[in-house]
């Protein structure tokens, strides 16, 4: 790995902004294709020029690129969130949105020369034939899964195949030194958009939602069903990073907590036709005590629930301004595989707010917005936010609200240093899940005494791995104050070889211990908590 610049993380962080946003405008669409034939002027011009080249052009070239690099030009002259899905990737976006897919069920990494596995998905094919954490696939029947040059997508194509047939696989345990065959069933393995829930305190229950796709909902009340069963009579729903998906998943989440009739949101397309969306009254956490983080990265599904709460004064909206997508797209059918998901209309919150930011000077403007906010201090500091004064709306209890570039919480939360940040960017670029992977693959034995529970109360990272991990990142030339942020390192250490070694769940817990947005949520729900703070820090300052 390169050398990073504790300096550059704004912009790092930037990129991988408009590439999470740039994928949630793929996603945020209505559920029902809509097919406008006709013919004309324009499209026959257009037809008559592919043809052209097609027939009279002196050289031979592929049509079927000038179309889709047309049709890419064409849309980007709309808004940003217009997109063209080409007919390689159809199967891929539409997978990701379904919330499954049949394959063997394993988390993988390309790891030197082979496929290591991660982990397992429990009740899985893999899983039910015993492979393990550690285990390297060689073959997948006739397919070679080993040498230079291992591409993930080439991998996961041999792996996967249609429901019911069978893949044997040569499998390699290390731990054990030997080499054995396993005959894997295909079936559908989930796609988790529920990506953690469990308990912050006797009563707070904790739900984090990555993203808006077919299952969400369904994982959604699950999921709350569990934490209700364990005693949650209160909520903090985490949508930070969530870059959106699907309309009508988000309005039946919304429902959860609105009572029946309260507007959801409301919609208004070319036409100036309006569609409003209701509450129902089959809402289950309704008159409960909701917090719903959100931050730069949370856009459009996400931002719908956000504002119609906000709208409705229901609950805590906690965290920095989102994203600002009030966009709607619906995907169209182009008859050939491909599909483009089009601009049909804006969405508008409750109060009437469009929380749409502009993007009148082109796509490159529209995604520097955030290094824009970082660098005027929004990010930092409430005080910093800018809105119009053309901008402000009142909610029914009189609060102020406002419309234009996103949901500006009711609480804010400013994001962490350079240093800080840049932690949490080793974690999400997979650096600290593969420093995980090599240390447990060196003796994995030594964490079989550990339950889930003794590891999140007992386990620590010592000094040793600490160091260990030191001379891991600056060999690869990564360089920070290390020693100075070795307690958040530590604790991001934890929750990486939790990942592993138990799932997402015991490391969104184990990470949720320093988490500045959580430890606001537990102020904000005790009030004496929050007084005692204060007073503390008033003592001190003096």
């Amino acid at each position: 790995m390169k050398r990073i610049n504790t300096y550059l993380w704004p912009t790092i962080i930037a990129v991988a902004l408009a590439l999470g946003i740039f994928i949630g405008g793929k996603l945020s669409f209505n559920h029902s294709p809509e097919r406008l034939f006709t013919t004309n002027s324009k499209k026959d011009k257009l037809n008559k020029l592919i043809d052209y080249i097609d027939y009279e052009y002196v050289d031979d070239i592929n049509t079927d690129s000038i179309v889709d690099i047309t049709v890419n030009n064409i849309l980007e002259k709309l808004d940003p969130h217009s997109v063209y899905i080409p007919s390689a990737e159809m199967d891929k976006v539409s997978e990701n949105m379904k919330g499954d897919f049949v394959g063997i069920g394993i988390n993988f990494y390309p790891y030197q020369d082979t496929i290591a596995v991660i982990r397992a998905i429990p009740e899985g094919p893999s899983f039910k034939k015993g492979i393990k954490a550690g285990d390297r696939i060689l073959m997948a029947d006739e397919d070679t899964l080993y040498g230079k040059n291992l591409g993930s997508n080439n991998i996961v194509e041999k792996l996967k195949g249609k429901k019911g047939t069978k893949v044997n696989l040569q499998v390699y345990r290390k731990e054990e030194n030997r080499v054995f065959s396993v005959k894997v069933k295909r079936d559908l393995v989930p796609i988790k958009s529920v990506v953690a829930y469990f308990m912050l305190t006797d009563e707070m229950g904790y739900l984090k939602v990555n993203r808006f796709a077919e299952s969400t909902f369904k994982e959604f009340k699950s999921a709350l069903g569990a934490l209700g069963k364990l005693g949650a009579k209160k909520l903090t729903l985490d949508l930070r990073d969530n870059p959106g998906g699907y309309l009508g998943i988000a309005e039946e989440m919304a429902d959860e907590f609105l009572k029946d009739g309260k507007l959801i949101l409301f919609t208004k397309n070319k036409k100036g036709k309006v569609e409003k969306v209701f509450a129902t009254n089959k809402g289950e956490f309704e008159d409960k005590p909701v917090y719903v983080l959100i931050n730069e990265r949370s856009a459009s599904a996400s931002e719908i629930i956000a504002g119609a709460l906000q709208d409705n004064d229901i609950g805590t909206i906690v965290g920095r301004r989102s994203f600002g997508k009030g966009l709607v797209q619906r995907e169209m059918d182009l008859g050939d595989g491909s599909a483009v998901r089009l601009t049909v209309s804006r969405y508008y919150t409750p109060t009437g707010r469009s929380i749409q930011k502009t993007y009148k000077n082109g796509h490159k403007d529209y995604y520097k917005k955030f290094t824009e906010r970082y660098n005027n201090g929004e990010l930092m500091s409430a005080d910093s936010i800018k809105v119009a004064d053309s901008l402000k709306f009142k909610t029914p209890k009189g609060k102020i609200v406002y419309g234009g570039g996103g949901i500006i919480p009711d609480v804010f939360v400013p994001i962490g240093t350079n240093e800080e940040e840049a932690i949490e960017s080793m974690d999400s670029y997979g650096f600290l899940s593969y420093f995980a992977f090599e240390h447990l693959d060196e003796d994995r034995k030594r964490y079989d005494y550990y339950t889930q529970e003794e590891f999140i109360n007992d386990f620590r990272v010592d000094d040793i791995l600490f160091e260990n991990f030191v001379e891991y990142a600056m060999t690869r030339n990564l360089k920070m104050n290390f020693y100075d942020l070795e307690g958040g390192i530590k604790l991001y250490l934890k929750a990486a070889l939790a990942d592993q070694l138990y799932g997402p769940n015991v490391y969104a817990k184990i990470k949720s211990v320093e988490d500045p947005m959580l430890n606001k949520v537990l102020q904000l729900d005790n009030p004496s908590l929050v007084q005692n703070i204060e007073e503390q820090e008033t003592e001190e300052q003096n």
